[in-house]
């Protein structure tokens, strides 16, 4: 009996420590459901004539995550954060495929490993005014048509301390992807400001020994953007403009402008995307309507069109449809609820 009480005393010993942890630094659960059901049409001019028509249920970017800290001493934090997309209509989704990583934060700023959003990403996307979501999304014709809106596996990102309204993003991934002939890498910037009712930034972002995803010896993808937004009352103005050099291809050129409008819990929102690529170009835009039940759960309804010509891959910002050249339309309408 002695022992038994003795091996317990034991294991009480070594569970106690870390029980005690997660009391003062607890860990958070956290997700977002967010569903859409959309009845989306391409013309006929492409290969998926036979398939020009449908409608479908599109998960719009759904997630369960966990985060927490540990206070280190001396100002010295360590944070980490799992995230895992997951498609509620199906059940797919594959464990930390969204932002995870864990890194050092001090008042000289962060330092972090893993899966991340680029800086060129994070400061875009934030004047899209539908969230970086939703067919009408920026990445639909803007950022390279989603090519320089990318979240990286393997980055090591450095984060500045908000400097009297500005701050710096760096993140670099290695080349662990090393080949015989290349030594694929990703390097992005961004410069932001953010205080009061403005909001303003800057990237850079280069894709060396790649075209897209795909390793490409000798290749590289480079791109500058500036974004911008300012809110004059219930109005929200916010607009993007971007360069992209690819080996190869013609400069791609795009740009969005957009807005919202809040009255109460109803809000209109609206965008229109332009992008050129040589000879090729589309017109895309998108108007919305939301209605806000609280700052957790809203609901949405969307129509967006995207106009290609001489060949040019502009598509839906999620769920892409069709295929390049072809003329595309969207009508969505879904519920968001965050936890």
């Amino acid at each position: 009996m002695n022992k038994k009480l003795l091996a317990l005393a034991v294991a009480g010993a070594c569970v106690a420590p870390t029980a005690m942890a997660q009391t003062a630094n607890p860990v958070t659960l956290y997700g977002r459901i967010y569903l859409t059901v959309e009845n989306v049409e391409a013309d006929a001019a492409g290969t998926t004539a036979a398939l020009a028509k449908r409608t479908r249920m599109q998960d719009q970017a759904s997630y369960l995550g966990v985060r927490g800290t540990e206070d280190l001493g001396g100002g010295l934090k360590a944070f980490f954060q799992l995230e895992t997309a997951f498609n509620p209509d199906d059940g797919s989704g594959t464990f930390a495929n969204r932002n995870s990583g864990v890194g050092l934060q001090g008042g000289w700023g962060s330092v972090l490993l893993g899966r991340w959003d680029t800086p060129m990403k994070s400061s875009m996307t934030a004047v899209d005014p539908y969230g970086d979501l939703t067919a009408g999304d920026i990445t639909g014709a803007a950022l390279d048509q989603g090519n320089f809106s990318r979240r990286n596996g393997n980055l090591v990102q450095y984060w500045s301390p908000n400097m009297g309204g500005f701050a710096v993003k760096l993140a670099h991934m290695p080349d662990e992807g090393r080949t015989a002939t290349a030594k694929p890498t990703v390097t992005s910037a961004s410069l932001t400001y953010s205080k009061g009712a403005i909001y303003l930034a800057a990237a850079y972002e280069e894709h060396k020994d790649q075209l897209g995803t795909t390793t490409t010896a000798g290749a590289k993808e480079e791109g500058v953007a500036l974004a911008g937004r300012v809110a004059l009352g219930k109005l929200r103005l916010m607009g993007h403009y971007g360069e992209y050099k690819k080996t190869g291809s013609a400069k791609d050129k795009s740009y969005m402008v957009g807005a919202d409008y809040a009255m109460g819990k109803h809000v209109l929102l609206g965008s229109y995307q332009n992008a050129e690529a040589g000879s090729a170009d589309c017109d895309m835009f998108s108007i919305g309507y939301r209605y806000d039940f609280t700052k957790r759960t809203f609901f949405i309804a969307s129509y967006t069109e995207v106009d290609n010509s001489n060949g040019m891959n502009c598509n839906f910002g999620t769920g892409s449809f069709g295929s390049a050249g072809q003329d595309l339309t969207a009508i969505s309408a879904g519920i968001r609820h965050v936890f």
